[in-house]
């Protein structure tokens, strides 16, 4: 298109952005080519090898990239993924496990330390269940297939024991012979099978959304998983790009909750999502899925506090140190 600036997003289908990809919403200025591509082959293509000038990318590999020497991205506040993560904890078959505090001492599979799930689900145990981070082993791989290591390098304290698995080994293997006690991931392992109970996988809370609920009442958090990044070197070339791009994600995200609402003929699969949506904005507002800094601020601020206190981030930032300038206020009128 003449005079647009040409760029590509790499970023998963979600209906949040859906506007996006089909080009009914149009960020001022730019000629948008929308990859759909799932987060993890998003995140490793960009955190190896830049391919993108905007993609998702998780929030905590992000954070930990602000600590280069020269940080490759800028972010705005975006979050196409939020996620309460009680339900991603899974038991090995016939575990002795009733609680997060019987974990201590045991040994807890994770596909990488740094991920966004693992903070926030050991920040969660740590500061409300009686778990601390350092109270256990972590051992670090594939889910499914062998061989994933960490994104990104890290130099973590000694007092936290992260080791890798073996060759040949997978998560979901040793999950299944008992030979790890725990599972913390983003995705459900495929020995997971609800029907089976306490003798196979299973989740470590046995409905997840009960405390989830309480959770988010006690706190007001629900947690954020991935943002959205600017190459910085696309940031810089042309500033006024952040703030496009935030509008137009906004615009897109806020015509979701329209649909969700919609009783005439259901636009969603599922048979109750109506009173789903009806339930997330009684306990979260109308903008139950928010965008920005100061509607996220105590939800930044904690994921903050988690990576500092679990040795990833080597200082304890500020929600505003992460995000391009031009999307920190309103546009002044």
């Amino acid at each position: 298109m003449a005079n647009r600036r040409p760029i590509s997003l790499a970023c998963w289908d979600y209906d949040r952005t859906r506007a996006l990809r089909e080009a009914t919403v149009r960020p001022a200025g730019v000629d948008l080519t929308y990859l759909p591509l799932a987060p993890e082959e998003t995140f490793f293509r960009m955190l190896r090898w830049q391919e993108f000038d905007v993609a998702e990318m998780s929030l905590s590999s992000y954070v930990l990239s602000l600590f280069a020497d020269e940080p490759p991205f800028v972010a705005i506040p975006v979050f196409p993924s939020r996620v309460f993560r009680h339900g991603s904890i899974y038991l090995a078959p016939g575990s002795t496990v009733t609680g997060p505090a019987d974990l201590v001492g045991r040994t807890i599979g994770i596909p990488e330390y740094q991920m966004t799930a693992a903070v926030w689900i050991r920040g969660i145990l740590a500061e409300h269940h009686g778990l601390p981070v350092d109270a256990v082993g972590y051992r670090t791989g594939g889910l499914h297939s062998p061989g994933r290591q960490e994104k990104l390098r890290l130099a973590l304290p000694t007092r936290f024991d992260v080791r890798a698995i073996g060759d040949g080994e997978t998560l979901d293997g040793l999950l299944r012979t008992g030979a790890i006690d725990a599972l913390y991931t983003a995705r459900a392992p495929r020995s997971f099978d609800p029907a089976a109970g306490r003798d196979g996988v299973h989740r470590l809370f046995p409905d997840p959304a009960t405390v989830e609920r309480a959770y988010l009442r006690a706190t007001g958090i629900f947690p954020v998983m991935h943002t959205v990044v600017l190459r910085r070197d696309v940031y810089q070339r042309d500033r006024w790009l952040a703030r496009a791009l935030l509008d137009a994600f906004t615009e897109a995200k806020d015509q979701v909750y329209e649909q969700l609402r919609e009783v005439t003929a259901l636009k969603v699969s599922l048979p109750w999502v109506v009173s789903a949506a009806e339930e997330a904005a009684a306990l979260l507002g109308d903008d139950f899925w928010p965008y920005g800094v100061e509607p996220n601020r105590t939800v930044l601020e904690t994921f903050l506090r988690y990576s500092h206190e679990q040795g990833l981030a080597g200082r304890l930032l500020e929600p505003a140190e992460l995000f391009a300038p031009e999307t920190l206020a309103d546009t002044v009128v």
